[in-house]
């Protein structure tokens, strides 16, 4: 949404992928700050500050590794954890 604005915070255990799709988005990690726009891709390294802005909205996918449970609203439907239970995803 425009005006949107995610608060500085770090993902301590996961590894973080953005690919924009559309719209801009200001991100700083750590003391760097860059407009991403569609097609832009970052890496959020675990344990990064980090925080983000878009003044006129932005739609953009996002894949953390090893996937932190608090981010599955169904563990059930939305998340196949495999032979391993999902040993390797951050409970949180």
């Amino acid at each position: 949404d425009p005006g949107k604005e995610v608060p500085w915070h770090a993902n301590e255990d996961t590894e973080q992928v953005m690919f924009v799709l559309e719209g801009e988005v200001e991100m700083t990690i750590e003391e760097e700050t860059a407009t991403l726009r569609a097609g832009d891709v970052v890496v959020v390294n675990r344990g990064l500050n980090h925080k983000l802005y878009s003044e006129g909205g932005v739609t953009f996918m996002e894949a953390l590794a090893p996937v932190p449970l608090d981010h599955v609203p169904d563990k059930t439907l939305d998340l196949v954890l495999g032979p391993d239970g999902g040993s390797q995803h951050v409970e949180r």
